[in-house]
């Protein structure tokens, strides 16, 4: 009896240990989700490295999933007509209908499809007579469009068409200011543009690395604020609120940079992007904040981890923790 009773209990902490290990191993800032923003990159995964084969996408985010644009027509491209030249035309269509219902009557009355012309002939005749009508009817149609779309243009149209195609090369671009102001928008909404990154770049995220720690370990936000995001900041802060909670709190000492590498750096609506890897080992504990007894972790022993951190700065200057992705 006692024997089953100890299989069960290890059968419950084996089931327990892996829901709590995360919370209780994973405690250093950030640890344990993928939080944050990488620009208009958010949802992609960044590029492998030797440290990071891989990353886990993001699991929380400010910035909004990227929105597909819908399918539009070509500027000046005709729009589409649905259906056939009688759906265009309901006109002759009524014309037709009519007078097809008209020979239906004659022949269940007995007057022949016809209409008592008789035979091939009559039908043949009929035929002809719509067709002569319907093409009639066609011309008329057409020419009043013209003489309507005509009246209405504006008196400039004709003109600025002209001057659009005047002088150079067929279809090449007249150099207005309008021209040169639309280049301008375009060339600001254009892809990332690939970044630089310097010793010096190198050296400012490996301090951020040991400041964020040791300022997360201090539940020191206003520190913080100068180290990261508002929005990161706020993932720190809603941890910090949960450790409090729980009477804890997380003490990560002794960082240590053993390996990074660069995944990706660009530049996009006026900000430098920076997507860099690291490993790195500490001393991680959590305490109880009563009496300072570890909860997890071991002062004794250091642990490592592998994450994915993104910073961004405004050009010219610093740079900030954007978002820090698992592994």
């Amino acid at each position: 009896m006692k024997t089953f009773r100890w299989l069960a209990l290890i059968a419950a902490l084996a089931i327990v240990a892996p829901i709590l290990a995360p919370t209780m191993a994973e405690a250093r800032a950030g640890a344990g989700t993928s939080s944050g923003s990488r620009g208009s990159k958010t949802d992609q995964a960044p590029p492998p490295t030797n440290t990071a084969p891989e990353a886990k996408p993001m699991e929380r985010s400010k910035t909004p999933p990227q929105q597909q644009q819908a399918q539009r027509p070509a500027a000046g491209a005709p729009a589409p007509q649905a259906g056939g030249f009688m759906s265009r035309n309901p006109f002759l269509s009524g014309l037709m209908g009519g007078m097809l219902g008209a020979g239906l009557m004659g022949m269940l009355f007995g007057g022949g499809f016809a209409g008592g012309l008789g035979g091939a002939a009559g039908m043949l005749g009929l035929l002809l007579q719509v067709a002569l009508i319907g093409g009639l009817v066609y011309l008329a149609v057409r020419l009043f469009r013209g003489w309507n779309a005509a009246r209405l243009q504006p008196a400039g149209a004709s003109a600025g068409r002209a001057y659009a195609n005047a002088g150079g090369m067929p279809g090449r671009p007249i150099d207005t200011p309008m021209a040169r102001q639309s280049a301008s928008a375009m060339a600001g909404s254009a892809a990332p543009a690939p970044l630089a990154i310097t010793p010096d770049d190198y050296n400012a995220f490996e301090s951020l690395l040991t400041s964020i720690q040791t300022a997360y370990s201090k539940g020191d936000l206003a520190k913080l604020r100068t180290l990261a995001t508002p929005e990161m900041v706020g993932y720190f802060s809603e941890e910090l609120s949960a450790n409090a909670s729980r009477g804890v709190e997380n003490k990560v000492e002794a960082v240590k940079l053993e390996q990074g590498d660069l995944s990706e750096a660009w530049r996009e609506a006026g900000l430098d992007y920076a997507t860099v890897a690291m490993r790195f080992s500490m001393i991680d504990t959590t305490r109880k904040v009563a009496d300072g007894t570890i909860v997890s972790g071991n002062d004794k022993v250091r642990t490592e981890a592998t994450e994915v951190w993104t910073f961004l700065r405004s050009p010219g200057g610093t740079w900030l923790l954007s978002a820090i992705q698992q592994t």
